[in-house]
């Protein structure tokens, strides 16, 4: 009985050490994530992943003169009203154009991204996600696109639970080891 009792106190104790191992290193590695400063660019590449903000951020930066296009990942719904009014924008300063990534994936964005590129001949683009989501696209869209890569997080505060960041910084990890063994696009 002493020896089941002392195996579960030491697996509870490796757990515990591994998840604030993945905490400290999490915070660090994602939610410290390095950003790029803002630059002109040939297209706006604003993620999919939730009406947080980002589609207005991506055309406040046209509309800044960042750049003359914007691109939208558009995973969502048809019946995703907001998505379809930021389709819907209008500026002869610069156009937007929504596309849904086939797969549904940061991979799936970046493979359109070179498409698109190719056809345009765009050679920068500014990649705009979570801040913990950056390091991430960043190697992604490095797999899948030769040009300049400038990273801009949402700007946004997340206010998560401890457990959240945990299981966010989990995906994250999973996600990066599923891209590393993935390779290039």
């Amino acid at each position: 009985m002493r020896r089941a009792a002392k195996l579960v106190v030491s697996a509870i104790s490796a757990l515990v050490v591994l998840i604030a191992i993945m905490g400290g290193a999490g915070f660090f590695v994602y939610t410290k994530s390095r950003v790029d400063k803002v630059k002109p660019v040939d297209a706006i590449v604003v993620l999919g992943g939730g009406h947080d903000g980002r589609e207005q951020y991506g055309i406040e930066l046209a509309r800044q003169g960042v750049s003359r296009n914007v691109v939208l990942s558009n995973p969502y719904s048809r019946r995703d009203t907001r998505m379809a009014k930021f389709c819907a924008t209008k500026d002869p300063r610069f156009t937007v154009t929504c596309i849904p990534p086939v797969p549904g994936t940061t991979r799936g964005e970046a493979l359109f991204t070179r498409e698109l590129a190719e056809q345009h001949g765009w050679n920068s683009i500014l990649v705009v996600s979570w801040r913990y989501h950056l390091p991430r696209a960043r190697y992604i869209f490095s797999q899948c696109f030769d040009g300049d890569i400038v990273m801009r997080p949402v700007p946004r505060d997340y206010n998560f639970s401890l457990a959240e960041w945990e299981y966010t910084y989990l995906y994250q990890t999973v996600g990066f080891a599923k891209a590393l063994l993935q390779g290039r696009c």
